[in-house]
């Protein structure tokens, strides 16, 4: 008996290990190229990849020196994006390890081309993440944004992330997009989706100089700018800075930004855009479509620069309905442009009316490339004042 127990347990603890994996595919650090950006060009017939490495012994803080950059960028070309990659490896001392990527950029003539391909590699790669967020050129290649060394951040690939973010929550012009949401908002029924974009400031052959970071004002500086637009998983174009923040107003994605309201005589006031509420409904009649937006905002007064008593609430009724309507106004001009130039349904109104009324949704998809630059949009702004400061009367000198 006891013989069977230990054969028996033999038996087990053997199945046991053979199940266990172990690392049996693992790579030790020394032996990767820890890849922080991407980026994808198009160059003539090909397909152009840029990375962006680490340089280990430069970004570590107890072994940086002052005759090093801390990154290094490697470009290969391919007929297809497998194949750069595949040629990278001819290039680069040790392989390119993706896990680590924090941003893709992509080439606006790339992307003016379409992103089919790009979005179904990275979407296939067992090494890549999902995570990373999805950028476009504007009036640049991706390896000339790639190659600029940046201040603050030793890593520009940071930079360009925290910038993201920071703009994102101060100010309204851009919008974090990673590749989940963007391949689902790709497969819509109009196949549109906004990415946010940047552009070089400054000569981008300077910018790679280690003297960039070296100057008190460096000569050149990556800057965010408008959204980028797609259809059809293709660019068709830029939102300017200032419908970039309409559209995040509209699509409930605005954290905090600000408002100049023209004063009744002379001056302007600046308000702080503290929280931002969006509901978007859908409404149909006899099969005919309409959207109704529904804005509620809160402000503080963050600037005052006329004659103004804030502690009357004439005053404050009379802010808020100026800075109402003026909102209200730059929304229209803005959908106007989303609708009729762009023809881009960034917006997702075919969502909404989807889930208002199916049966009527069925009836009218067919239609919808032709219904939706007309599309009826009601759009309503509500502002409340919360906040008016410590100094409630201020005049100009």
């Amino acid at each position: 008996m006891p013989i069977i127990k230990h054969t028996l347990f033999f038996i087990l603890l053997l199945s046991v290990i053979l199940l266990l994996g172990g690392c049996w595919n693992k790579r030790e650090l020394n032996e990767l190229a820890i890849v922080t950006a991407v980026g994808v060009d198009k160059s003539d017939e090909l397909v152009e990849i840029s990375v962006q490495i680490v340089n280990p012994s430069q970004v570590a803080s107890n072994k940086a020196t002052s005759f090093q950059v801390p990154v290094f960028t490697y470009h290969a070309k391919g007929k297809s994006l497998f194949d750069a990659i595949r040629k990278l490896t001819t290039l680069t001392p040790r392989k390119p390890y993706y896990a680590h990527a924090q941003i893709i950029i992509i080439g606006e003539e790339m992307a003016k081309e379409g992103m089919n391909s790009i979005l179904d590699l990275f979407q296939r790669d067992a090494e890549g993440r999902s995570e990373f967020n999805i950028i476009v050129t504007q009036e640049s290649t991706a390896q000339e944004i790639l190659s600029v060394l940046t201040p603050l951040e030793d890593v520009p690939a940071s930079k360009m992330f925290k910038s993201l973010k920071v703009s994102e929550a101060a100010w309204g012009t851009t919008e974090s997009v990673i590749l989940d949401d963007l391949v689902q908002s790709l497969g819509g029924i109009d196949h549109s989706a906004v990415l946010p974009s940047i552009q070089i400031l400054g000569d981008a052959d300077i910018g790679k100089s280690i003297s960039n970071i070296e100057k008190i004002e460096s000569p050149v500086q990556l800057q965010y700018g408008g959204m980028a637009v797609f259809k059809n998983y293709k660019l068709i174009g830029f939102l300017t800075e200032q419908e970039s923040r309409d559209y995040n107003f509209l699509n409930n994605h605005i954290k905090s930004t600000f408002e100049n309201i023209a004063c009744p005589e002379q001056g302007k006031i600046s308000t702080e855009i503290i929280n931002s509420s969006t509901k978007v409904t859908g409404h149909f009649q006899n099969d005919s479509p309409s959207i109704t937006i529904q804005l509620d905002i809160d402000q503080n007064i963050a600037e005052v620069g006329c004659h103004l008593d804030l502690t009357k609430p004439e005053t404050i009724d009379a802010l808020n309905k100026e800075t109402s309507r003026q909102i209200k106004e730059s929304l229209e001009r803005t959908l106007h442009t989303i609708q009729q130039t762009y023809q881009a349904d960034i917006l997702k109104f075919s969502e909404v009316l989807h889930r208002e009324d199916y049966h009527a949704w069925n009836r009218i998809k067919k239609d919808w490339p032709t219904l939706y630059p007309e599309l009826i949009v009601r759009i309503k702004v509500d502002v409340h004042t919360k906040g008016i400061g410590t100094a409630t009367k201020l005049k100009l000198n």
